[in-house]
């Protein structure tokens, strides 16, 4: 039987992280509601308020540090969020919360280095002022003075923010800009202020969090990713837009984990994700989800595919084999150009490649962003290293049992996620990915933190084969080693991945598909199963990540959690609009950009992702279409410099011959 003590102080701890987390998911909540912005920077800006708390409590003391911080770091935070809205989000006003959700992808690579590169990666501590430390005792339980402070607060703040929102001008100008953005222009109100101001006010809420959490707890540098996924779950639960549903979410949310952690340990961080995907496949605007709240996102700009370009098939053509002939040469040159390592290197780039490629098949080709595809890569990895330690060390059996596999679990994942699209299809999917890495951490057999590791590998079938690193082919100074061999074959499948998924985005299939990018509700006119057709791109996409993360285990011989982290789907998406998005080959050019500028960068930077972050940001405002793109895009620049410069000839001919008629 629960004691009354023990329910009582499971309640207040609940409140006292839920509290926490409505002040994280409220702001997220409201921008989403009115400026239909899914901020995946939020969490950062929210950390960034807790380090800015630090420094200022260092600086001045515990006592009356606390309280400037508490003031001062929110408003730090507010002038932050006000340039990030105005300078890269603005821009994009009209183009859909997908573009807006990238460009605040690369705001979090920045900020989360600038993290690094100023307070360092050690944990920080902070005690609460000496007037709230200690205990409260009444009748009898006795329970933190903080704790009550922040129950306190928290609830006074979110009384003032339902005020401001319902009961001010500032509100009514905002809902009614939710409503109707041109009719709000058109009475002669500058609403890109007002969407200012309220992004600004949304950071300064999370600011306040990140300064009461910091005093909680430690203040450490992956408090940004921890507190942003907890913050999507509740602003789903709740609804996205409701500010009402951020508050009941935060505080039920809370309540839950509170008690999962002393009843049910063993699922503690995973019920929360069960709870989000059952909202969202039951009732995705969630419980007090608003829709007129919502802003009709526009028309994205990523599908490159469907924009041309100057080169000719066939020029792309020996252009493809002439690249994958110079990949073919890089073990030849190992030792004798250039040392191991960039074998290695360009090892990982095919495998990424391999990754994007499978994301661009759902991405590119259906319009559907998936903040999980990271799922299949580490369970491709995971059921590789599974079978080389319990079942059989053959390369093939393990290849295809991860591609059977991760096939299956896409099938399932996918007939569920593709019932809902645009943002609820980024956090069902970012859903699914989190409860495969929560899992991983909670069976032995998984290995937990540790991963798994140490397993033969041998390119066999039915126990006849050889062992890679017992061969050694050519001569000196051009020797081919076993682990060349895990080269060529890696190179030899990521082509024929290619192959094959050209072959199927140039068969019927994907010519719906990209019907299906550019109108799907015409494609349904014409008699076509839009959601069968997704189901198979999202099936067809799961197995060739398996694959990938399939070779990623035989190529390393470990697996890690690591592999399941959102940020790796983060990345993903990066490296497909970065190449250029529906093109098959143009997400492969960008995984290989990135990593490979991405490893150049580190050696000579710590905080080379803030340069990454950086010009993201700049392609997806300027470069929506990708790499891919840049020559056509240059072409017509020049041809209008051209056009330009032939028509100002033109009228100073004409003006000549005027003068010469007038004289």
């Amino acid at each position: 039987m629960v004691s009354t003590a023990l329910l009582f102080e499971l309640v207040l701890n609940g409140l006292v992280i839920g509290m926490i987390y409505v002040l994280a998911a409220a702001g997220l909540s409201i921008i989403f509601g009115v400026m239909d912005i899914l901020n995946i920077s939020h969490g950062e800006l929210f950390a960034f308020g807790a380090y800015l708390a630090f420094s200022i409590i260092v600086a001045l003391g515990t006592g009356l540090g606390f309280w400037i911080a508490l003031i001062v770091a929110p408003l730090g935070i507010a002038i932050l969020g006000v340039a990030i809205e105005r300078y890269t989000l603005r821009p994009l006003y009209g183009r859909g919360h997908l573009d807006q959700a990238l460009v605040t992808f690369g705001v979090l690579l920045i900020l989360y280095d600038a993290r690094r590169l100023i307070w360092g990666t050690d944990s920080k501590f902070v005690s609460p002022p000496s007037v709230l430390s200690g205990a409260v005792e009444i009748m009898g339980f006795s329970y933190s003075l903080y704790n009550y402070f922040v129950i306190v607060f928290g609830t006074v703040l979110v009384v003032a923010t339902w005020i401001l929102l319902n009961y001010t001008k500032f509100g009514l100008v905002i809902r009614a800009g939710s409503q109707d953005r041109k009719m709000v222009g058109d009475l002669g109100i500058d609403i890109n202020r007002y969407y200012t101001l309220l992004f600004g006010f949304g950071m300064a809420l999370a600011g306040v969090g990140g300064v009461i959490l910091g005093a909680y707890q430690s203040v450490d540098i992956g408090m940004g990713h921890s507190v942003l996924i907890p913050a999507f779950v509740i602003v789903v639960i709740g609804g996205l837009g409701s500010f009402k549903g951020a508050v009941i979410g935060g505080v039920a949310v809370g309540i839950l984990q509170s008690a999962a952690a002393t009843y049910v340990p063993s699922l503690s961080g995973v019920e929360i994700f069960l709870i989000m995907i059952l909202v969202l496949l039951v009732r995705p605007q969630g419980l007090f989800g608003n829709p007129h709240w919502e802003v009709p996102s526009g028309d994205t700009d990523f599908l490159a595919g469907m924009r041309g370009g100057i080169l000719t098939p066939q020029t792309r053509k020996y252009l493809g084999i002439a690249a994958i002939a110079i990949v073919a040469l890089v073990p030849l040159g190992s030792g004798i150009l250039y040392s191991e390592y960039y074998v290695s290197l360009t090892q990982e780039l095919l495998i990424w490649a391999l990754l994007a490629l499978s994301l661009d098949l759902v991405m590119g080709y259906t319009g559907l962003i998936s903040l999980g595809h990271a799922m299949f890569y580490g369970l491709g990895a995971y059921t590789t290293m599974l079978v080389f330690i319990h079942v059989t060390p053959s390369i093939f059996v393990g290849l295809v049992v991860a591609i059977a596999i991760c096939t299956l679990v896409a099938a399932i994942v996918g007939h569920l996620s593709i019932r809902v699209t645009g943002p609820y299809f980024i956090l069902i999917t970012l859903g699914f990915a989190e409860l495969f890495y929560e899992g991983v951490y909670k069976f032995d057999f998984t290995g937990g933190s540790n991963g798994l590791f140490g397993s033969q590998r041998e390119f066999s079938i039915a126990g006849i084969g050889f062992d890679p690193n017992d061969i050694v082919v050519g001569f000196d100074p051009l020797l081919l080693s076993g682990n060349d061999l895990y080269f060529y074959f890696v190179l030899a499948l990521v082509v024929f991945s290619y192959l094959l998924a050209r072959t199927l985005m140039r068969s019927p299939f994907g010519s719906v598909l990209r019907s299906v990018k550019e109108s799907e509700k015409r494609t349904e006119f014409m008699g076509y199963n839009v959601r069968g057709y997704k189901l198979r791109a999202f099936t067809i996409s799961g197995a060739l990540a398996g694959l990938a993360g399939s070779l990623y285990a035989i190529v390393q011989g470990y697996a890690s959690p690591a592999l399941f982290h959102w940020l790796v789907s983060g990345e993903l998406i990066l490296m497909v609009v970065l190449g250029g998005a529906g093109t098959l080959y143009g997400p492969m050019l960008g995984a290989g950009v990135f990593v490979g500028f991405s490893d150049w960068l580190s050696a000579y930077f710590n905080a080379w992702r803030m340069i990454i972050g950086a010009l993201f940001i700049l392609f997806v405002i300027f470069v929506p279409s990708g790499l891919v793109s840049l020559p056509a895009t240059l072409k017509a620049y020049w041809e209008n410099i051209q056009s330009e410069h032939q028509g100002s000839d033109d009228g100073s001919a004409r003006t000549s011959l005027t003068t010469e008629g007038e004289d």
